[in-house]
């Protein structure tokens, strides 16, 4: 074999191992899911998740109307969303 299609060989095997794991590292975890309940860092209940937008926040009925949460600060906790906000931040959200 030449000295030319070992290297060939050898780089197709690296970048088949290589390509799933680059794949991994770049992928977003989901945070949260529509129609679970998001709650706050005190493990109240802030309010049901209506829909998860594509930067990663979430759109969520609070006291009655949509607010959308800010994806920065959600996080999942013992499988739950959850917050860092407290609500009385929550409340002035629109």
């Amino acid at each position: 074999m030449s000295r030319t299609s070992f290297r060939m060989i050898a780089i197709g095997v690296a970048l088949a191992f290589a390509a799933p794991t680059l794949a991994q590292e770049t992928a977003a975890p989901a945070v949260a899911k529509a129609g679970h309940m998001l709650k706050d860092s005190a493990g109240g209940r802030v309010g049901k998740i209506d829909k998860v937008l594509a930067d990663g926040s979430v759109r969520v009925i609070f006291d009655e109307r949509f607010v959308v949460v800010p994806a920065a600060t959600l996080s999942i906790v013992d499988g739950e969303a959850v917050t860092s906000m407290p609500k009385r931040d929550i409340a002035k959200l629109r």
